[in-house]
């Protein structure tokens, strides 16, 4: 069993430092720029193209040598500057409660199994700009999955009998009879027949490199005070929708099917900071310390704060993915230390508290964490981090014993494994019967 998982730990970093290869290929370097005005509402009158709503035209982004963050030009124009958002909506009327499940009337089982843990990141939203032959193709080709199999994987796994869970209610820190705090796994009570899985979602900030690759933009709260999403269709014309981003999905999935989370949980968003959060361009720019561009940094973190706490009201909660998604295993402990300090400062600051730490690349603080706790897991774990999610092959986790954390791995819901790991994840979806059509067979699959 030991030399499966560190086998799979071994192969599911390789995946993703091929990751790691594409967002740096993916993105040009030092762009910076002004935002145009885009207030965080919008209004939600349907999900189609509809030319009174606009998507983000701004392009403020990051510069941070200390953290060698990755490059930040897009890969395709940005679309036409000229088209306008839309006015602020003066007032928004309070979304319906959701129905949360179990009512009292469902009789709950202890559980103390293995808690599965799926990964995604953005998905696609118009795969015919995503594969257009250009050399980001293949990179999410690899590593995002389409909103058409997005959907597929969704109905799969809630066929399968699978319940969301919080991350953070799976383990807890307590004291031990010598006064040392620990971490301790946790029976979770779950109705009968279901299994616990936790959904997480890495980079959900949308990237300037994604900016008309098929992608949607910006997440806004829209006149029904529910969470949409702005962008733009392959004809170039603006979009607010509910149907083309993994958060806006997952909610209306667990609305009609409620019984597909405890408590009306959703998901984890693993975010940097480099280029903001949520579409929104929050970063500071220590290359860019205009009066212009910090009063439009202002008015970015103004928008974005409703839009973070409508998530979390609704079942969503945060992590950290480093502010640049750096690579932990290899980088010096003052950039990992410098690095961690400014998504507190940056991001921390927006989202709130949290102690969760999903590592970029799959890489592992100090190389390894699992036979060793050293000088740069400490310093997270100093800052309040307690669990910390690396990319394997099975829902491994392991408790340290000399330091209150938990290191767990997530299995990772892309490209690669629809290509290449049918068999592995039957237990969640087939992927001959999810995969879209519109990917391109150059790529192959082992089915």
């Amino acid at each position: 069993m030991l030399n499966i998982q560190k086998t799979g730990r071994i192969t599911a970093v390789a995946v993703c430092l091929l990751a790691a290869a594409f967002l740096v290929t993916a993105c040009g370097k030092d762009a910076t720029g002004d935002s145009q005005e885009d207030p965080s509402r919008v209004s939600s009158g349907g999900n189609t193209s509809d030319p009174s709503a606009g998507a983000p035209t701004d392009s403020a982004a990051a510069n941070d040598p200390a953290a060698s963050s990755p490059d930040l030009s897009p890969s395709a124009s940005a679309p036409d500057p000229s088209v306008s958002t839309p006015d602020p909506v003066s007032a928004s009327p309070a979304p319906s409660p959701p129905v949360t499940y179990p009512g009292p009337e469902i009789e709950l089982f202890p559980f103390d199994g293995p808690v599965e843990h799926l990964f995604f990141h953005e998905v696609i939203a118009y795969p015919e700009l995503a594969f257009n032959g250009g050399y980001t193709e293949q990179g999410y080709d690899e590593n995002m999955v389409t909103v058409y199999e997005y959907n597929k994987m969704l109905s799969s796994i809630y066929e399968k009998g699978y319940i969301l869970v919080d991350m953070n209610d799976v383990w807890s820190e307590y004291a031990n009879d010598n006064g040392q705090r620990r971490m301790k796994r946790n029976t979770l009570m779950l109705p009968e027949g279901k299994k616990p899985l936790i959904l997480s979602f890495d980079d959900i900030s949308f990237y300037e490199y994604m900016r008309g690759d098929g992608f949607m933009e910006k997440l806004v709260i829209g006149d029904d005070g529910e969470i949409w999403a702005t962008g733009f269709d392959p004809g170039g014309n603006p979009v607010v929708s509910q149907d083309h981003t993994v958060v806006t999905i997952l909610d209306k999935f667990v609305k009609e099917h409620p019984d597909f989370s405890m408590g009306g949980v959703k998901g984890c968003l693993a975010l940097t900071g480099y280029e903001g959060i949520l579409g929104y361009r929050t970063q500071y720019d220590r290359n860019n310390d205009t009066e212009s561009f910090r009063l439009n940094r202002m008015r970015e973190i103004a928008r974005v704060r409703p839009v973070i706490q409508q998530l979390k009201d609704t079942g969503w909660y945060f992590a950290t993915h480093s502010y640049g998604h750096i690579n932990i295993a290899t980088a010096s402990l003052e950039r990992v230390k410098t690095d961690a300090d400014r998504w507190l400062d940056e991001v921390g600051s927006l989202v709130g508290e949290t102690s969760l730490f999903i590592y970029p690349f799959g890489s592992r603080l100090d190389g390894d964490d699992v036979n060793k706790t050293g000088p740069a897991f400490r310093y997270y774990q100093e800052l309040g981090f307690r669990v910390f999610a690396s990319v394997g092959i099975e829902p491994y986790s392991q408790i340290k014993s000399d330091i209150a954390a938990v290191i767990c791995d997530r299995m990772h819901a892309d490209g690669i494994s629809l290509r290449k790991e049918r068999n592995r994840y039957m237990k969640f979806y087939d992927a001959k019967e999810v995969f879209d059509p519109m990917r391109k067979s150059k790529y192959g699959n082992s089915w």
